[in-house]
């Protein structure tokens, strides 16, 4: 069978509310396009009705295609799932909320057709709280800073590739990864356009900020080593402070003479600098940490049963 030119890629966990309204948009935006096309979902071991109705889906709507997780292993590692499933020339990712609208797909095809191998896309008018617009925009801001690369919206899923950037990224075995700066390592002409931002249609967002902080911690330490370099440096100029501190003491002493004066106040300094030690461990632990899940060379994810992929 000819493979299709467009994928679109979905990761469920506990969408089941929101899987009909989807599919009522996306389906006719898709065959608009004119273009053959598949849609993936990965149903992450989601604990409602998401996975009967994605079945209802495969036999509903031609092109549907799902494949099961044997439990949750999270929405990259449900993307990267689908990526080493998908057939089109252009991958497209979308999340399920309805927060990015479908009505955007044929812009990003549009781009990617145009030479971009990677179109990210930047939230206009986002509908998220006060916190997660401040975390966001701290999280863009200081990733670029430490990898180097140019993003200006790391959070929105929605986004475009080109089969070689795919490929690619099939390639890669890491237990933990950020897909979109993943794939920006291996851009030779990535873009990023402005879409819409909509409200979460039905249900609750996955991403409780233990979760968040997680995502931030994987994308800054997979993708950089300046949180060791920083902490190296920080560590020099505080073991050169400390030397002058010790030496200007010494010389007090002659001086004044012996005081008990300022004894908390070097109690104070000694606290700081522990706090100071214990987060460079944390840092450090951080990377030891990902070298242990490497080596393991466990299974990123373990697929129980796909659907509507035969016809392939």
């Amino acid at each position: 069978m000819e493979h299709p030119y467009l994928s679109i890629i979905i990761p469920v966990y506990n969408e089941e509310s929101n899987l009909a309204p989807l599919m009522d948009r996306l389906y006719p935006v898709v065959k608009e396009t004119g273009r053959t096309f598949e849609i993936i979902f990965t149903n992450d071991g989601s604990r409602d009705g998401s996975l009967e109705i994605l079945k209802r889906m495969v036999q509903q709507y031609p092109g549907v295609r799902v494949i099961e997780f044997n439990g949750n292993f999270g929405q990259h590692m449900a993307i990267l799932a689908a990526f080493e499933m998908s057939r089109g020339q252009i991958v497209i990712t979308l999340d399920a909320d309805l927060q990015n609208p479908p009505e955007e797909i044929p812009r990003l095809t549009a781009e990617i057709e145009k030479g971009f191998d990677v179109v990210g896309t930047i939230r206009q008018k986002r509908q998220d709280s006060l916190f997660r617009k401040l975390a966001s925009r701290i999280v863009n801001i200081t990733t670029n800073k430490m990898t180097g690369m140019k993003m200006n919206d790391y959070g929105c899923m929605l986004r475009a590739y080109h089969r070689n950037i795919i490929e690619n990224i099939n390639r890669c075995g890491e237990s933990t990864t950020f897909i979109p700066a993943l794939a920006q390592t291996f851009a030779s002409n990535p873009t990023e356009i402005e879409v819409a931002h909509a409200e979460r249609a039905a249900g609750e967002s996955k991403y409780s900020l233990y979760k968040l902080i997680r995502l931030n911690f994987d994308l800054m330490t997979g993708f950089s080593v300046v949180p060791l370099q920083l902490f190296a440096l920080f560590g020099m100029l505080t073991s050169l402070l400390s030397l002058a501190f010790g030496l200007f003491l010494l010389v007090r002493r002659f001086i004044v003479g012996a005081e008990v004066e300022g004894v908390f106040t070097l109690f104070a300094i000694l606290f700081f600098f522990t706090g100071i030690i214990i987060m460079g461990i944390g840092i450090v632990g951080e990377y030891v940490g990902r070298i242990y899940q490497e080596v393991r060379k466990r299974p990123r994810f373990v697929v129980r049963k796909t659907y509507g992929f035969d016809e392939q």
